[in-house]
This record gives structure tokens, C-alpha cells and sequence, in this order.
């Protein structure tokens, strides 16, 4: 049976800050590990009914850019949950969200 592998390696200050992300993923169509400003990852705990969130960015991570990343994210969430469920009705509300959210950062 095949497996597959992501690898996040991240660097902190003295304070537990992050300095540096960096990824590597057996099938991401690069070698080696490559940098990033900012994670978010969601996992769904079957046993304990609860969602678990790793969300981590670096001094780097600029405003403007944190914006994208969660409008991107936003987007994707509408369009997993529609693939999930098939609902596109509310997965069409969580996309209108996501461009409520977008006109308010051009602001």
C-alpha cells in the first residue's frame, strides 16, 4: 500500500516564535524542503468529535498577504465542503462570505 509523506520543520526565537517554516511533501513536485510565511491545518478527531488547528506564521508574514491567505483558504473550505457534501447551497454561502471578506480588505 502506497504511502505519502508531509514534513513541516519550523524554526522558533527564544520566545517560541516562528523564524522559519519550511515544507517537503514526497509527492509535492519539488525535492527538498521550501519555505513559507504562514500554516494553517485542520484535523478531524473521529474519537473526540473535535476539530484540532495548527496555525502558525512568521514575523515575515505581512498583513496584506495574511488576507489573501485566508480569503484562499475561505475558497477552498467552500469548495471542500461542497466536494464533502454536496451541498451547494451553503457551500455557495460560505463563498459569499469569502468575497464579503475580500471587498472589506480592499478597503
Amino acid at each position: 500500500m502506497p504511502k505519502k509523506e508531509i514534513k513541516f520543520t519550523i524554526e522558533l526565537d527564544e520566545k517560541n516564535m516562528p523564524q522559519s517554516i519550511e515544507w517537503e511533501a514526497t509527492d509535492a513536485g519539488f525535492n527538498g524542503k521550501k519555505p513559507c510565511n504562514s500554516m494553517m491545518i485542520q484535523l478531524w478527531d473521529k474519537d473526540a468529535q473535535n476539530s484540532m488547528h495548527i496555525d502558525l506564521w512568521t514575523q515575515d508574514m505581512m498583513v496584506q498577504h495574511m488576507n489573501v491567505h485566508v480569503f484562499h483558504n475561505l475558497m477552498n473550505i467552500a469548495g471542500v465542503y461542497r466536494r464533502a457534501t454536496g451541498n451547494a447551497e451553503l457551500a455557495g454561502m460560505i463563498q459569499q462570505f469569502a468575497q464579503q471578506f475580500a471587498n472589506q480588505i480592499k478597503k
